[in-house]
């Protein structure tokens, strides 16, 4: 564990340098996890919906551009320059 102090303002206005202890997050007590079995599906908002289908496109389109960039490294596209 490490040490750092922590400059802090008391009520009077003075200046106080107070430590505090920094916890590696592997060392640290695991927490409890929330069950979600018994919760029912989200309903999504519009602004949701739109977002993903935007994600969804621009991932596709990605793949498509990276589909061809592969084909153009095999050779297929040689007779089109």
């Amino acid at each position: 564990m490490k040490t750092n102090p922590v400059h802090m303002t008391n009520t009077d206005g003075e200046e106080q340098a107070r430590p505090f202890v920094v916890i590696h997050p592997l060392d640290d007590a695991a927490e409890t996890k929330v069950r979600t079995s018994g919760m029912g599906p989200m309903r999504m908002t519009l602004s949701v919906k739109i977002s993903l289908m935007a994600l969804r496109g621009y991932l596709l389109l990605m793949m498509m551009l990276l589909l061809y960039h592969i084909l153009d490294l095999a050779g297929l596209f040689g007779h089109w320059k």
